[in-house]
């Protein structure tokens, strides 16, 4: 790996608006904001958060050998202190100009919206990795770099680690970068210094209103992605905003940008379409219209949202300039990925699928693709966060029992709230007693697999890939798919 070093004077040089403790001008050899990574060298960023203030522990990073410290407020250490407005936004600044600009030496597309975030930027990493190139992967799973995967803690990572991650794939040649972008990263500023050359939207339900208070802002928060592509038309490096025709958010967002609009869409004319789509138990068929003519398409996907994820991807790719056969090839390959309509399968009689929804629009949307291929019983396990949106837990509750045979009502991650609270939050979005409630979600699996008859459908929704449940203060292992494999073969 290439080790980065700088004189804290470069480094300023990059900043407009400071003042500095002393005129030092030390080597730095890494810049961090978690006070258990630095090192001798290490530019300290002192970040203020919703839950600690990195100023507390100027004196630890001191002692730890800290060349400088970058800060908000007054701190009494005796290393350099440059005192800014705005922590994290230097931070960014620094990031980027510290690794070399590394998002200005290969192709960003950044996806957000409030669900397929996921299966979009996989889906066009799969087709730039059968079109050859070499791809990095930055998301809510994972961070990959060609064949390295790295845990991830954040869908989007702070400034300082994300330009550490771009770096790391400029030296190992990766050409095409394709990362998702949460509206909390956009509102802070973690994709400061990114130079996007795509931006993708996929929809805009409700989600995150603990965090945005309020649609509107959480609608204008996402667009901060498609402003940020510029006003520059380049020939060599156009800027294009991939945008859902079928979604009314489009249309702030296409007012909110000058890169190259291109759209994708079912319902309305759009530049890349879906048309007769053809869905079995087995996968999903339908016509694919572009400005190059049409394509018939077959994909392993199931369900209409999951149409919308396919063309996300391929408008991306074709305005990346992948051919149209490859592209093609690559859909047919595409098996899904973990956590989204995910089965389960034991050889039992009965189908258990594994789903991150986790939001009213993406649970409706899974339902409502269950019940047209249902012969059975639909039942669905669900549950909804501690210490998030609120406003969203009688809403789940009601499509779970419009849409499903056997609604159970569980724990998801309850965090630092009663689980039973939450509960009786769902409960109260729904009339009359037409479902379960068993606040165990580990009961509730267990539970749904035991009473499931030949051919009923179990839906189990909201922790998708999560391998974790967070009860408290604690996180313990819990695994959907794998406690649904104990509970059939226990059934066996």
């Amino acid at each position: 790996m290439v080790k980065f070093m700088m004189r804290l004077q470069d480094l300023l040089a990059n900043l407009h608006d400071f003042t500095e403790k002393g005129n030092a001008n030390p080597y730095i050899t890494s810049l961090e904001m978690d006070s258990r990574e630095v090192g001798k060298g290490s530019l300290f960023f002192c970040v203020t958060g919703s839950t600690f203030d990195g100023h507390l522990f100027a004196t630890e990073v001191e002692a730890k050998g800290a060349a400088a410290i970058i800060a908000e407020k007054d701190v009494k250490v005796s290393i350099p202190v440059i005192k800014v407005k705005d922590s994290r936004r230097a931070m960014a600044v620094m990031a980027d100009a510290f690794y070399n600009h590394p998002t200005h030496q290969f192709q960003l597309i950044g996806v957000t919206g409030t669900n397929g975030k996921t299966s979009i930027s996989h889906i066009i990493e799969e087709i730039f990795n059968e079109a050859g190139e070499k791809t990095g992967l930055i998301g809510t799973m994972y961070t990959k770099i060609g064949d390295q995967y790295i845990e991830m803690k954040n869908t989007t990572p702070e400034s300082v680690m994300l330009q550490k991650y771009f770096q790391q794939m400029v030296s190992k040649n990766v050409t095409r970068v394709v990362m998702e972008v949460s509206s909390h990263a956009l509102d802070i500023g973690r994709v400061h210094g990114c130079d996007f050359n795509i931006a993708v939207f996929s929809n805009l339900t409700q989600d995150h209103l603990d965090y945005h208070r309020t649609i509107e802002e959480y609608r204008r928060v996402k667009g901060l992605l498609f402003a940020s592509l510029g006003n520059r038309y380049e020939k060599d490096n156009p800027k294009y905003a991939v945008l859902n025709n079928d979604d009314l958010a489009s249309e702030q967002y296409a007012r909110s940008t000058s890169a190259t609009i291109a759209t994708y869409g079912i319902q309305h004319p759009s530049d890349i379409m879906a048309l007769n789509i053809r869905m079995t138990s087995s996968g999903t068929e339908f016509d694919l219209q572009t400005p190059f003519g049409s394509f018939e398409m077959r994909m392993n996907l199931i369900g209409l949202f999951s149409v919308y994820n396919v063309l996300a991807a391929i408008t991306t790719c074709i305005v990346s300039r992948i051919p149209i056969s490859t592209i093609i090839k690559a859909i047919e390959k595409v098996k899904g990925v973990p956590g989204r309509f995910e089965i389960v399968n034991q050889g039992q009689n009965f189908t258990v699928i594994v789903d991150y929804a986790h939001t009213p629009d993406s649970l409706e949307n899974v339902l409502k693709t269950v019940k047209q291929l249902a012969k059975g019983k639909i039942n669905v396990i669900i549950g909804c966060g501690g210490d998030r949106d609120r406003s969203k837990r009688p809403i789940m509750a009601k499509i779970a029992t419009k849409f499903a045979d056997v609604p159970i009502f569980t724990s998801d991650n309850p965090r630092s709230e009663d689980p039973i609270d939450i509960l009786k939050e769902m409960e109260a979005g729904v009339v009359g007693d037409s479902y379960i409630t068993i606040p165990d979600r580990e009961k509730a699996i267990f539970y749904a697999i035991s009473n499931a008859g030949e051919n009923d459908i179990i839906i189990i929704a909201g922790k998708g890939h999560e391998t974790y449940q967070i009860v408290g203060d604690k996180t313990h292992s819990f695994d959907d798919r794998l406690v649904a494999v104990r509970a059939i073969k226990e059934l066996n």
